[in-house]
């Protein structure tokens, strides 16, 4: 399974710029997948994401989320067509041909068009998501946000799941590692691989929660409920923050004016 939330050392152009100049980033496009609802926009912003990706040489990195990415979209391609009939009928999920049941549940235009969108939201969120963890240490997040104002304990919980979702992945593909060493074989078949999960999920949440009380325990005797911070370290934005921030900006007002009517692309 590919790493997801991990941050890579890599020399690249997004590791040199400021994590707040990539916070702004992250919320534009954001911002962007929510209000289209033009596929080919959608679409467009995805390309743009694995382009951006391969100029801060980790495209690779996002290349390994598609397969999940795919199959999720196919999940919500099938969850539209049982829960949408708008539109046009393009076909029928159970073939005409099929004695008896043929016929039944139609494919439409609209559910097609809106799993479409949905989709690749996912895919331009995902890739967003994974742009900024990448390229941004997690201290340099802490302090971003901070200087944004946030309070101090959705900060905390962002840094928790931020850490935590790579090292729950790792410590998952250890525990099932092992149970292959003890040659555990539960067969083969989709039966054979929901069996295999048992015996990884119930440690691997065992152990989750250990860490969990732990890691509850080291925060109060750190003195977090005294919400007394020591200063910062001044992260200063550069002049390729101040380039980054100003296109940001006018391509979140282009995109406004886009969505408003004002203008026409």
């Amino acid at each position: 399974m590919a790493e997801i939330l991990q941050y890579k050392r890599i020399n690249g152009i997004f590791h040199n710029l400021n994590a707040l100049s990539k916070v702004l980033f992250l919320i534009f496009v954001l911002l962007t997948a929510i209000a289209a609802t033009d596929p080919v926009i959608i679409a467009g912003l995805v390309v743009v994401l694995f382009i951006l990706s391969a100029i801060g040489k980790f495209a690779g990195e996002l290349a390994r989320q598609v397969p999940m990415l795919v199959f999720l979209s196919a999940g919500l391609v099938l969850l539209t067509v049982l829960t949408m009939q708008s539109g046009d009928v393009v076909g029928y999920l159970i073939p005409s041909a099929v004695p008896v049941i043929g016929g039944n549940i139609p494919i439409t235009t609209g559910a097609l068009n809106f799993a479409a969108i949905l989709s690749l939201r996912f895919f331009a969120m995902l890739f967003a998501f994974q742009i900024l963890i990448i390229s941004t240490q997690p201290r340099d997040l802490v302090h971003a946000l901070q200087k944004a104002r946030m309070p101090v304990d959705y900060t905390l919980m962002l840094l928790i799941a931020i850490r935590f979702i790579p090292s729950l992945q790792l410590e998952g593909k250890r525990i099932q590692e092992a149970q292959l060493a003890r040659a555990y074989n539960p067969g083969g078949g989709i039966t054979g691989k929901v069996k295999s999960l048992t015996p990884i999920i119930i440690p691997l949440v065992s152990n989750a929660l250990g860490k969990a009380n732990v890691l509850g325990l080291t925060i109060d005797m750190r003195g977090l409920r005294t919400m007394k911070r020591t200063p910062l370290v001044e992260d200063r934005l550069k002049s390729a923050d101040y380039i980054c921030i100003v296109l940001i900006l006018v391509a979140g007002a282009v995109m406004a004016a886009y969505f408003t009517g004002t203008i026409a692309l």
